[in-house]
């Protein structure tokens, strides 16, 4: 089975400008091929540093995927790296060049001289057309080891993968992988895997527990002869999954959970109004981050005062008086308030102690409570966190309350 390293270029991605999304996009898509990517290495504009990178990749790998460092200036040394490592001739190439200059007098822009350094390519190899911008990639084929050097821009990077390098690169095919994962909220990552312990050794398809931010995933990989083999290998034990971990299953390669609820409401044409205070709006906005939302979402309240509470929504100041504003009576007066005030058929409201300090009570830090109010149907659940982390906690609180919602429209 041919074995990938993925090597990320750019002194930009070890500072933390910019967050490398090609190295994820290029695991998914060699999985699809049967290649197994062993490793992911980051390496600033330093010659020195990239040959021995390359090198290194090269003595435990049978492909080597570069991404980043083929524009036109000095610090992008890509190619030239890659050609001497690899035993290259260069060559200027009178097609790509008339193909840089006429891109270049399409946007009626004077081409700079050291654009044509993207001109020259390795003697005898493979160059991949670059049709969203300047620099073309190249495969080589050397010695049994394979290099192929992709620009780092991703919507340059993706098509060029798709239109030129999946082709390149069948030879090394061997079968097909498949991965999904199975996403989790309201069970922790300990008790789910308890929960499918035996199921955490199997071997094809494995399956592995991840967490995050307030939800434990798992995901199941198969590798077969072809997708539809391994997609067969996937299902049955998905399904098991899913049988064993019930309602704290909220989706099957979902994005998030607030996708999820998205499409649930779009579904069932039902509507849904927030009410938040220490989530300060994180909600709404996780909510409308999808287009079209307009149909089910129509209002959001930050409410983050007593004061607002009881005018907007109505809370009463007996409630707040007896229990304070972070308190399950609250935030069931805060849903209920937030569905009368907009008409939608669906409130959820949370109040809780982001942090870092406390409320000046002896409620702790990261404590919340998030509520539902619906026709005949009201829920409030506590969340405890237990950090004191005050984005982690809004996060956190904002997806408990997302799956209040979830799990109420699943039953309905």
């Amino acid at each position: 089975m041919s074995v990938c390293e993925i090597l990320s270029v750019g002194t930009e991605i070890l500072l933390g400008d910019i967050l490398n999304t090609n190295s994820r996009y290029l695991s998914l898509e060699l999985a699809k091929l049967g290649i197994s990517v062993l490793r992911h290495t980051t390496v600033g504009d330093n010659a020195e540093r990239l040959a021995a990178a390359l090198k290194t990749a090269l003595e435990r790998s049978d492909i080597v995927i570069a991404t980043g460092g083929l524009g036109p200036t000095q610090d992008d040394i890509t190619r030239d790296v890659c050609c001497q490592v690899m035993g290259c001739e260069t060559e200027l190439d009178s097609e790509i060049a008339e193909k840089i200059k006429a891109y270049f007098d399409s946007k009626n822009i004077e081409m700079p001289e050291s654009n044509l350094r993207q001109a020259y390519v390795p003697k005898g190899q493979t160059v991949f057309e670059n049709n969203n911008g300047t620099a073309p990639g190249i495969g080589i084929k050397k010695n049994g080891k394979c290099v192929v050097i992709l620009p780092g821009p991703p919507y340059e990077m993706a098509p060029m993968y798709q239109e030129s390098v999946v082709p390149f690169l069948s030879e090394y095919s061997e079968g097909s992988i498949v991965s999904h994962t199975v996403r989790t909220m309201g069970i922790g990552e300990s008790s789910m895997a308890e929960i499918c312990a035996d199921l955490l050794e199997k071997e094809n398809p494995t399956v592995a527990p991840y967490a995050k931010k307030g939800e434990a995933l798992l995901r199941v990989t198969a590798k077969a002869e072809n997708t539809d083999e391994a997609e067969k290998l996937c299902e049955p034990v998905i399904d098991e999954i899913k049988s064993r971990l019930g309602g704290y299953v909220y989706g099957i390669d979902s994005e998030s959970i607030e996708e999820r609820v998205v499409q649930l409401l779009k579904e069932k044409k039902l509507t849904v109004a927030t009410a938040e205070s220490c989530t300060a709006g994180y909600i709404s906005k996780r909510i409308t981050d999808f287009p079209g939302t307009s149909n089910v979402f129509g209002c959001g309240a930050v409410t983050y005062s007593n004061e607002i509470k009881q005018k907007l929504l109505g809370v009463k100041a007996e409630t707040l008086e007896a229990y304070g504003a972070v308190s399950e009576q609250t935030a069931r007066e805060m849903a209920a308030g937030i569905r009368r005030v907009s008409g939608a058929d669906i409130g959820i409201a949370v109040t809780g102690i982001a942090g870092p300090g406390s409320d000046g009570t002896s409620k702790p830090v990261g404590l919340s409570y998030v509520a539902l109010d619906a026709e005949g149907v009201q829920i409030c659940e506590k969340v405890e966190t237990g950090r004191n982390d005050r984005e982690y906690n809004r996060y956190v609180t904002g997806s408990r309350a997302l799956n209040l919602a979830r799990k109420y429209l699943e039953d309905k």
